[in-house]
Order: structure tokens, then sequence, then C-alpha cells
């Protein structure tokens, strides 16, 4: 550890020792409301604390990730940094003290995430052992009751609602791991999408979901500091799993709207749209050029063709790439935050074709992305 990361893990440990305590600082964000700030700042200075830590658990144990022909880094760099963000998580939210069943189940299940992935980063599990317990873990949570609750009111509503539940679940777990391709934008998007589900929770006073929110923002932009370029630490399956299943948990925690289903179901889209639309573009694209047959090779695939490789083979540094997704990612949310409180339903559709246009460019950069690749390639012929 370099002797500014001594500083500033010792600076951080200080800082908790003083505001951690019951009264003080902690009662003082109570009585003014920012109860929020309170637990975006622990979870943020807890990361600081561990990420250093992880770094040396890392190397010890061999849990390194090696350069390689579809990788970006030149050097060998730790992966098990999402020790430091689920250890910032939990910790914050135990400091909190508000434990409702779905809480509990978030926490549980995430908690088999976490080792699962750690396992995976340490060990390299199967495809299908990884799949299995994905799916187990989003059971928990749904157990723990929570659900979608759009499908309820069907036929069949409540296995209907289990089912979609738990493959949402899944589904938004591997989005998020697919993303962490380059340093520092999984846990940038992780903190932006946390910080739009605490503004939008907040504001429609679902405190304990802005809560959980801000328990995770800061526990992902805590971890940053070690993971910008030149990352220090990678966060592994075991971060960037956790992250999404988190966010996956959120989505379906937080109540969107009361009386308009197509904002309650597009919100949560929204603001987690850019991982979606990766994992189903990539998907149909690796499908279509016959690169994955089956779920397996899906899961264990790793190609240069997500949205943010592409991003790069147009000219943009890895800085300028998770700053332009990141923007992307607000702009978005921003859209969905909006949505809410839109009387008309002009106003909606107005809203989702200005969401809908933004996937259009972003279409357009992939296939340009894939035709500077092309042009490459038979240059090099």
């Amino acid at each position: 550890m370099s002797k500014k990361g001594k500083s500033v893990a010792f600076l951080s440990l200080a800082a908790l020792l003083v505001m951690l305590p019951p009264g003080g600082f902690s009662a003082w964000t109570w009585v003014e409301g920012l109860r929020w700030f309170y637990l975006f700042l622990i979870a943020s200075l807890i990361a600081l604390v561990f990420s250093p830590l992880t770094s040396l658990l890392a190397w010890r144990i061999g849990a390194v990730d090696l350069p390689g022909e579809r990788k970006i880094h030149t050097e060998p760099v730790p992966r098990v940094g999402g020790l430091a963000v689920y250890a910032a998580f939990i910790c914050t939210v135990f400091r909190n003290q508000q434990f409702s069943e779905e809480v509990l189940g978030i926490m549980l299940g995430g908690s088999v995430i976490f080792a699962l992935g750690f396992m995976d980063d340490w060990k390299q599990l199967s495809a299908k052992t990884r799949l299995v317990w994905q799916a187990a873990a989003s059971v928990i949570v749904v157990l723990f009751g929570l659900r979608l609750s759009f499908a309820l009111q069907l036929p069949f509503g409540y296995w209907i609602s289990c089912v979609l539940s738990v493959l949402w679940l899944v589904g938004i777990t591997n989005a998020f791991n697919f993303m962490d391709g380059i340093d520092g934008l999984a846990s940038s998007m992780g903190a932006v999408c946390a910080l739009l589900f605490l503004g939008i929770g907040w504001n429609s006073s679902q405190y304990p979901l802005s809560f959980m929110s801000a328990a995770l923002a800061g526990a992902c932009a805590g971890f940053l500091r070690i993971n910008w370029r030149p990352a220090r630490a990678f966060l592994g399956d075991c971060g960037s799993t956790f992250i999404g299943f988190m966010l996956g948990c959120l989505a379906l925690y937080g109540s969107w709207a009361t009386n308009n289903p197509v904002v309650a179901f597009s919100t949560p889209l929204l603001v987690l749209g850019i991982p979606i639309f990766d994992l189903i573009y990539t998907t149909v694209s690796r499908i279509r050029n016959g690169q994955v047959n089956n779920i397996g090779e899906w899961l264990e695939y790793t190609g240069k063709d997500h949205f943010h490789h592409r991003l790069m083979k147009l000219g943009l540094s890895v800085g300028g790439t998770v700053g332009f997704i990141t923007l992307l990612n607000i702009c978005l949310g921003l859209s969905a935050w909006t949505m809410r409180h839109t009387a008309s339903t002009l106003g909606t559709w107005f809203l989702m074709a200005q969401s809908l246009i933004i996937f259009a460019i972003v279409v357009a950069l992939m296939l340009l992305g894939r035709e500077r690749t092309k042009e490459r390639v038979e240059g090099r012929g």
C-alpha cells in the first residue's frame, strides 16, 4: 500500500470513529432530514478503509486478473475489490438499524451473490454453477416479499410475478457484470443509478428505499478512488454482480407510481437503461454472429463488443467513455424522475420518445464502432 493510500485509509478510519457513535453528527442528520447524506458518507468512508485491504487479500490468495487478448489492462490487477463495496453496504445498513422483511431479504440474497462472485474470482466457477446460485439468491429475495407488482393482476399473477422477478434479478445482475469492462465504469454507474433511486425515493417519501440507495451509492463512490484509471483494483465478479443485484432489488423495492402503470414500469427501466440495452444488444449480436449458442457460452463469453468498447474504438479515452456513459445514464434517470411529476399522458409519452431517441443514438454509435473495427481489420489484411 502506498504512503498516500495509508494516509487516506487512516483519515477515513478516524472520521468513521467520530461519526459512527449514536448522538452527535448522527443525531443531527436525523433532525435535519439528512440521514441519506450520513449513510452515503459512512459507506464511502468504509469503502475507502477497506479498498486497500482487498488488494492485499487478492495478492495473497491469487485472485488477480491477468492481461489477455480480450482485456484492456496490460498488467496484473487484484480483482476482489467488490469486498470493499459489500462490506461498506452491509455495515452501513446495519448502522442504520432499520430491518424490514424486505431489507433482510435483500441483505441475505446480496450476501449469497457476493459469496458466489468471490468464489468465482478466486476459483473460477462454471457458468451453470453461477446461474443456479444467482437464481437461488433471487428466489430468497422474492420469498422475503420483493416482487414485480404489475403482474399480480393477471391470472396466476402471484406465480407469474415470482418468475418474472427472478428473471429480472438474474438479468440485471449479469447486465451489470457485463458492463464492468473498463476502469471505473461499473462503480460510476452503480453510484449514479443508486443516487437516482435515492433522489426519486426521497422525493416520494420512500425513506427506507432512499437509505438503502444511499448506502450503495456511497459504497460505489468510495471504491472509485482505487478503481479509476489506472485501476489499482477491480471490482471483480463479487463486486459487479453484487452492485447489479442490489440495483435490481432496489428497482423491486420502490413504488414508482400509484396510478400510472406506464410510469411505474418505465422508471426503473430508464434508470437501468444502459446496462439493459447493452445486454440485449450484445446478446442478439453474438447469437446472430454465431459467437454464443447457449446460456453457458453467453455467461462465459468475454469480448470487446460492448457499448464502452465501441465508444473507445471511436477514439474516446477510458475516462471519456466512462464520462459519456455516465452522462447518458443521468439523462435517462432524469427523464424517469421527471416522468413521475408529469400530470398529462402526452407529457409522459414525450419523455418516453426522448428516451427512445437517446437509445437510437446509442445504437448508431455502436454500429459506427463496429464499422470502425471492420475497417481496421481490413486495413491490417
